[in-house]
């Protein structure tokens, strides 16, 4: 099946009992068993529910997997992926992440002795630096959150590989309408699915996605036994994002584009990051494995005030100013006091994280009205 038909029915059937063509929602915390044991393949919902397992099957199915799992947010989904390392493993991340996969692997995770390296990725040179014999996973976020960096998920493949190590990439800026992370290579996918995937900004959920079995048992495991799941109303609305996240990501990025250009010509704007430009650093690599280039924009005004900047976002009408991404509604927001507020300040201007950087998620509006609102905005 293309795209998408399968966001549209694949991983999904009517219901047995009542042929709803709309998966139900299953709000029960248990099921009756006819004997010990002997039951319908559901016996706690914690450990399996009939709407979570549907829009399990549909997210594995959205990026050729094999095994999809569904947690209660973005950061249950990594926390589950970082309990399969052991005290003393060693982790490559990229250094322009989320502030919130930054916090929990600095706070949380190296308190219990795993070791972070936070690398450059756009040049493999500097991952491969940093590789030792303890190194066991590699993260990835592509574009990255908030400059839009692009990372060779194939070459970090070919690095993990070589060094005996999972790939995970952070997919949720692209979405598997963008691009397919597992079929480069990776070992897991994993989602914010609060952001393009359920796409209404009424839900927060995580996933991820894989193909190796063993992989998915013990992913399985540390699901049901440490409880990240989400409930079946929370499943149910991202079911139905689903169903028109090809539409929507193509409207994403038509109307990205036409902000981004209009961004990149306007006088005030200094720069303008967006994989989509051909003088973006590795737009080549973008090209290569991205259908299209999203609709993430950061941009910087010239003179880089970070009073310029909050004026700036004090001033818009359409683009709300708010903390998330990927709703149909525009959003604009200030990484530096907002996203990416847990990341030192030195760390992040050493990444380039500007304190004048504004974030834009590129809504599904008409675009000319976007275009306007910038106008007023920043004069």
């Amino acid at each position: 099946m293309k795209f998408g038909t399968k966001a549209i029915h694949a991983g999904v059937h009517p219901d047995p009992t009542t042929g709803a063509i709309m998966t139900p929602i299953y709000q029960t915390s248990t099921y009756v068993q006819r004997s010990p044991g002997d039951h319908k393949g559901f016996e706690y919902s914690r450990t399996h529910n009939p709407t979570r397992t549907q829009l399990q099957d549909a997210l594995a199915a959205l990026d050729n997997g094999k095994h999809g799992l569904a947690f209660a947010s973005g950061m249950a989904a990594i926390d589950c992926i970082v309990k399969l390392l052991q005290p003393g493993d060693e982790v490559i991340s990229t250094n322009d992440l989320y502030g919130g996969s930054y916090r929990l692997f600095t706070k949380v995770y190296a308190t219990y002795g795993i070791k972070f390296h936070f690398v450059p990725m756009h040049d493999m040179t500097a991952v491969e630096a940093a590789v030792t014999e303890r190194t066991k996973l590699i993260w990835v976020e592509t574009p990255t959150n908030p400059l839009l960096n692009v990372i060779d998920i194939a070459a970090a493949s070919a690095v993990a590989k070589k060094a005996g190590a999972l790939l995970v990439v952070d997919n949720t800026f692209s979405t598997p309408y963008l691009q397919t992370p597992l079929a480069l290579g990776a070992d897991m996918v994993m989602y914010s699915l609060t952001k393009y995937m359920a796409g209404h900004s009424d839900t927060v959920m995580g996933a991820v996605v894989v193909n190796d079995d063993q992989l998915h048992e013990r992913l399985s495991f540390f699901q049901n036994a440490c409880g990240g799941t989400p409930g079946p109303q929370d499943c149910f609305l991202v079911l139905r994002g689903l169903k028109t996240l090809h539409i929507r990501m193509q409207r994403h990025c038509e109307n990205g584009r036409k902000v981004a250009e209009y961004l990149k010509a306007h006088p005030k704007v200094g720069k303008v990051y967006w994989p989509g430009f051909a003088d973006h650093p590795n737009h080549d690599v973008a090209a290569k494995q991205m259908n299209d280039f999203g609709g993430m924009i950061s941009f910087v005004l010239k003179g880089d005030v970070k009073e310029d900047a909050i004026a700036v976002l004090e001033k818009f009408q359409l683009f709300s100013l708010a903390e998330s991404l990927g709703g149909v509604e525009s959003l604009s927001g200030h990484p530096a006091t907002m996203t990416h507020a847990s990341i030192p300040a030195e760390e992040r201007r050493k990444a380039g994280l500007s304190d004048s950087l504004i974030r834009l998620s590129v809504g599904i509006e008409d675009a000319e009205d976007l275009i306007e609102d910038l106008q007023q905005a920043i004069g």
